[in-house]
């Protein structure tokens, strides 16, 4: 004969199924926030590897710290808790506004950084262990740590996927902060209802809770409006047109008077009063050495302006332009402010765009090209420095004829002397025959370019009409380099080093 397990109270078994399901939620929730830090750190301070290395260095330690601090909460254990999730709400919900509003002021913004992330995390690892008291006598131990790790993992992984999938490119950093925030009050406020028996002042959290979340839900609600003043600041004297965040860069678009501008991650990219100074400059010094052009890769330049350029040469016949983010093609073929400027080049019948990292896309590349213009960001992060090294000239080469033709945009010589000059030995050290020049572009000041060639670097044949800045004659002095600009003797940049990046921060990083 069998014996019956215990009936269990309807009541108590809710109880219970709420607690496992805030395991699930909250750790959903503190992870969310930890990858809102790191994107941010990483969009506003660049060199993503450093700066998501630091948050999660500092968040997992400050959960640590968390943990140990829970066991002093001997009295209120129920209270404790609601209030622990009601301040992480209220500070996890409101951080990414607070950073974008801090953004301003680089000192600030990482202390405030850091001590945001301290904070969270501390809370966030008195979750836990304080759920695990909570849930101690309702369930037997082997039961209580299995499925508490497990749907704190389980968790985990959700936030993981829905971080880069749905969030960043749908919602954006703000209002993902906020949803995340209301998700966390609630876990509270529905903790509390359900174990108000436990708590002697229960009406008085039920209303800070009320408060809270309808300080999250309101941010929530304008986002938008409180991304735009956030911004405002820092673009000052430009009205902003678009903000937009991607799960790859933060695009920020402005305008004053007749000058539009694009920012990515706060840098400046172009100005459209000057813009055809930079795209010229590089583009047809080495356009016009090519005999006959037909077959033509252009790695970045996602904006068109490079192949705008590119098709004034009636010879060329296919144009494949490889950009890592789908967002900025869409936008540059897509709005009639950008399309104007770029000639609808992105639309162009003979042009080819790919969405891809063009680090991976040339492992898979069957195509063979005439010439090769590559217009990344400059290395800021090892991400983008990664396209900067041996190992990615040496994939290039894959993909190029051999009498092929090659021009890189290369920084400021004057303002990161050393870093312009480590591009070019790492393309010589790839066995490239290299002419570095420079321009003057108002936006930029001096910025350098170098052309390269697998052999000897052909003449000039005819340009093409219609252009306002670059000419054979004026390139003659571009390729001449005074002191202060002029060759120094530096290391290649490779793969599993990286020098470019931690050289172009210190140089960069003195202005």
């Amino acid at each position: 004969m069998h014996s019956q397990e215990p009936s269990v109270d309807p009541r108590e078994r809710s109880t219970r199924l709420l607690l496992l399901a805030s395991v699930f939620t909250i750790a959903t929730c503190g992870l969310i926030y930890e990858l809102i830090a790191g994107t941010l750190a990483s969009y506003l301070l660049g060199d993503s590897i450093t700066q998501f290395s630091t948050i999660i260095g500092v968040y997992l330690f400050a959960m640590g710290v968390g943990s140990w601090l829970s066991r002093y909460v001997t009295r209120r254990l129920v209270a404790t808790f609601v209030e622990i999730e009601l301040l992480i709400g209220l500070i996890g919900g409101c951080s990414a506004a607070l950073l974008f509003f801090m953004f301003e002021s680089a000192g600030s913004f990482r202390v405030l950084l850091y001590a945001l992330v301290f904070v969270i995390g501390s809370l966030v690892g008195m979750e836990i262990p304080l759920l695990l008291r909570l849930l101690k006598d309702r369930l037997e131990f082997k039961d209580l740590v299995a499925r508490v790790l497990s749907l704190d993992y389980v968790g985990a992984l959700l936030a993981s996927l829905l971080f880069p999938l749905v969030l960043v490119p749908h919602l954006g950093l703000m209002r993902s902060s906020f949803l995340f925030g209301f998700l966390n009050t609630l876990v509270g406020l529905v903790a509390l209802i359900m174990l108000r028996r436990e708590i002697a002042w229960w009406r008085g959290l039920l209303a800070q809770g009320l408060a809270i979340l309808a300080i999250i839900t309101a941010g929530f609600v304008f986002a938008d409006q409180l991304m735009a003043i956030s911004e405002r600041g820092y673009y000052s004297g430009e009205n902003i047109i678009l903000s937009k965040s991607t799960p790859y860069q933060h695009i920020v678009l402005t305008r004053h008077r007749d000058d539009m501008r694009l920012y990515l991650n706060g840098n400046l990219q172009l100005s459209s009063r000057d813009e055809y100074r930079y795209h010229e400059s590089l583009v047809h010094p080495m356009m016009s050495r090519l005999s006959k052009p037909s077959r033509i890769l252009i790695l970045g330049g996602g904006d068109g302006f490079a192949l705008r350029e590119v098709l004034r040469y009636p010879d060329v016949t296919g144009i494949t332009l490889v950009d890592l983010d789908p967002e900025m093609t869409r936008l540059f073929s897509s709005l009639p402010m950008l399309t104007t400027l770029n000639h609808h080049s992105l639309s162009s019948e003979k042009t080819k765009v790919i969405n891809a990292d063009a680090f991976t896309w040339l492992e898979t590349n069957r195509e063979v090209f005439d010439a090769v213009i590559i217009d990344f960001p400059d290395p800021t992060s090892f991400s983008i420095g990664k396209l900067y090294t041996t190992t990615f000239y040496q994939r290039l080469q894959r993909a190029l004829a051999p009498n092929a033709l090659m021009a890189v945009q290369t920084t400021s010589p004057l303002m990161a002397r050393h870093s312009f000059w480590c591009v070019d030995a790492t393309l010589r050290a790839c066995g490239w025959q290299t002419v570095p020049y420079h321009s003057y572009v108002p936006s930029f000041g001096e910025w350098g370019f170098i052309m390269g060639a697998r052999q000897t670097v052909p003449t000039a044949t005819r340009l093409p009409d219609g252009l306002r800045y670059f000419t054979e004659d004026g390139f003659a002095n571009e390729r001449v380099f005074p002191p202060d600009m002029s060759r120094v003797e530096v290391e290649p940049n490779k793969l599993n080093n990286q020098t470019l990046v931690r050289m172009f921060e210190k140089e960069w990083g003195r202005l």
